[in-house]
């Protein structure tokens, strides 16, 4: 069973950065891809970037091009959300969630985690 931990979220004013961090148990590989999604109040979870197993493919939401970094470190199962010059309109609840390829629709990915909330204050 695979496991996921979303970390990082916090209080932040407009402009600022944050790092969120996804670490994930439970698989003896790095043979996955992992995504970032994001919820806000009265929206739908939304696509934020994907990341394939050997970090070749990265892939992101036009929203956040050139603010939001996605990256992985396999040695420590942990892949992480680089956030830059961020907006009120960031804010959300941020889930990580894993699948075999770097889907950008979520019903691809099979394994969530409990999301860790991000508040951008104007």
């Amino acid at each position: 069973q695979v496991h996921l931990v979303e970390s990082g979220g916090r209080l932040v004013q407009a402009g600022g950065s944050l790092r969120l961090s996804c670490a994930a148990s439970g698989r003896t590989s790095s043979n996955y891809a992992l995504g970032w999604f994001r919820q806000a109040p009265g929206k739908e979870r939304e696509f934020i970037a994907t990341i394939n197993s050997r970090a070749i493919s990265l892939y992101y939401t036009d929203s956040v091009k050139g603010r939001f970094t996605i990256s992985r470190d396999n040695a420590r199962n942990t892949a992480y959300l680089q956030m830059n010059s961020l907006k009120p309109e960031d804010t959300a609840v941020y889930y990580c969630a894993l699948s075999l390829l770097p889907y950008r629709t979520e019903r691809e990915y099979h394994y969530w985690g409990q999301g860790t909330q991000v508040t951008v204050s104007s």
